[in-house]
């Protein structure tokens, strides 16, 4: 029961999708089987995940029509950050082992996504392990201007074994989902969370089965807190709203190691597959092969580069980067190959499959794509640069709020960039004592280009007030169609939540145009 009925907490809205996998299993003769009916049979009975109040069902758009659904919801009990996450469930049809996903499974999560984008604040993702990393590293290129929380998870163990590690990784990634503005796709596996397309599979059966080599966590979550390492966070900074690419076919893209005494015509028989389009190369240490400049691989490599196939060389090794500090990985480069710098194989072949699949795409644009980070997945090589420490007493969290708020009020743009330049921490998700962050403040504000400075340098049209507001109501609520419309490009909607006022202040407001513009009476 609610400890505190007479107190209204925070809710968010977190949709889960099972896709199967091992953490929504049960057994049977022939061994363990995906179960369904996870959310009765898996979540209902366990407190943690079921305060008791059993809320009114949620809706849930099920096809490209708009076709809805209402399904039973579930609350968490309050968190420690006073808030509750509102979640529902969306099953697969048929579901399955990972083992057996593909493009088409990926297009189907994606497109789930899409479908409910607007009705949840986060989504999670059920989904096997053995392919999970492949599965992040598509949907994070997949996912266009994401600006929510998608975060996958599994288990080793299935939820309904005695001992498993299925409850906390679907906890954390719920609460996770349901409280912090992480507009990735992410991977939450034992207590950590990992950037997607950064990820590995390193382990069969130890509970810590992923590592992310080359990015440390985003978060970890500790006995008392979260802890989200926010200079890590990866935002978008394009004023675009949220879109998906489906379709990519991995069918024209394929993976091959190097191995000591290999010879030339195995990869030249790789090279001539048909309808190949692009092939990762797992060479060895910083990117290294067999020969030298006029060796056969090297001849066959720059052969198949001159018939655009775009080859991309990533290492085997766990851990390092792809760069000409050998010459044998020079030569490479001078023949064409693309050098993967710390891309994993998951992620170089799933942004090899997503960039081939983009309309009009070619194999010179998409070699000069693969060397160029477009979801934090690889560290862009750039010259060494020297900074002086900064020096004098650091700001204090509230009076760079105020100072930041004090220039919004003003309109002054320039003040605002320079209590952002001298701020070290992430201003721009920050919140006042009303939690108000600074894009509510600048949606309501004077000066239009303050918000759009915003959107550029990442911050996020989704989060809400204690209120329940959006930037875009705060906009509409004030009369600004030029906000409305800069948010509305960006991607911002009006939350579920906020339907009833805004069609309210629709009918009743003298300018009922602004309204319409951000989306009341649209859906």
């Amino acid at each position: 029961m609610d400890p505190f009925p007479e107190l209204q907490f925070p809710e968010s809205r977190v949709l889960i999708i099972i896709t199967g996998g091992t953490i929504c299993m049960r057994r049977s003769e022939d061994g363990l089987i995906p179960a369904k009916g996870f959310l009765k049979a898996g979540l209902a009975p366990r407190p943690p995940f079921n305060d008791g109040s059993y809320p009114e069902p949620l809706e849930i758009v099920t096809d490209d029509n708009g076709s809805r659904k209402a399904v039973q919801s579930l609350r968490t009990p309050i968190s420690t950050y006073d808030r509750r996450v509102r979640y529902s469930v969306l099953e697969f049809d048929e579901l399955l082992d990972s083992s057996s996903i593909d493009a088409a499974g990926w297009d189907h999560i994606a497109k789930s996504i899409f479908r409910n984008y607007q009705l949840f604040d986060g989504f999670v993702v059920l989904h096997g392990t053995d392919s999970l990393a492949y599965t992040c590293s598509a949907l994070s290129f997949m996912l266009q201007n994401l600006g929510k929380p998608v975060i996958l998870t599994g288990s080793q163990a299935p939820m309904m074994e005695l001992q498993n590690d299925a409850q906390d990784n679907l906890l954390s990634s719920l609460i996770i989902a349901g409280h912090f503005m992480i507009p990735e796709v992410c991977l939450f596996f034992n207590f950590r969370l990992f950037r997607g397309n950064r990820t590995k599979k390193v382990s069969t059966d130890d509970f810590a089965a992923f590592a992310s080599p080359n990015l440390p966590p985003l978060a970890t979550i500790s006995s008392l807190r979260t802890n989200v390492q926010w200079g890590l966070v990866y935002r978008p900074t394009s004023v675009n709203a949220f879109s998906i690419q489906t379709k990519l076919n991995t069918a024209h893209v394929a993976c091959l190691r190097v191995f000591p005494g290999m010879k030339p015509e195995m990869v030249d028989a790789v090279l001539r597959l048909e309808g190949l389009k692009g092939l990762v190369l797992e060479t060895f240490g910083a990117g290294n092969t067999p020969g030298g400049p006029d060796s056969a691989m090297t001849k066959i490599l720059a052969d198949a580069v001159r018939r655009g196939i775009v080859i991309v060389n990533v290492t085997q090794c766990l851990s390092g980067s792809v760069s000409p500090l050998y010459a044998p990985a020079t030569v490479l480069g001078r023949a064409g190959v693309v050098f993967g710098q710390d891309l994993t194989t998951e992620a170089a072949l799933t942004k090899l499959a997503y960039l081939l699949a983009l309309p009009d795409s070619t194999p010179d644009e998409v070699s000069k794509r693969m060397s160029i980070s477009l979801r934090g997945e690889l560290t862009e090589t750039t010259r060494t640069h020297f900074e002086h420490p900064k020096c004098g007493t650091l700001t204090p969290e509230l009076s760079a709020l105020t100072a930041l708020a004090y220039s919004i009020q003003a309109g002054d743009l320039q003040g605002t960039r320079d209590v952002i330049r001298g701020e070290s921490r992430w201003l721009l998700n920050d919140a006042d004592y009303a939690g108000s962050t600074p894009m509510h403040l600048a949606a309501s504000g004077p000066n239009v280009e303050i918000l759009q400075d915003f959107l550029a340098q990442g911050g996020s049209v989704h989060l809400r007030n204690r209120e329940g507001n959006t930037p875009l109501f705060l906009a509409a609520q004030a009369g600004l169609s030029d906000q409305v419309q800069t948010l509305i490009e960006a991607g911002a909607h009006l939350h579920s939540d906020e339907m009833a006022a805004a069609r309210l202040h629709a009918s009743s407001d003298a300018d009922g145009a602004v309204w319409e513009l951000a989306g009341v009476g649209t859906g």
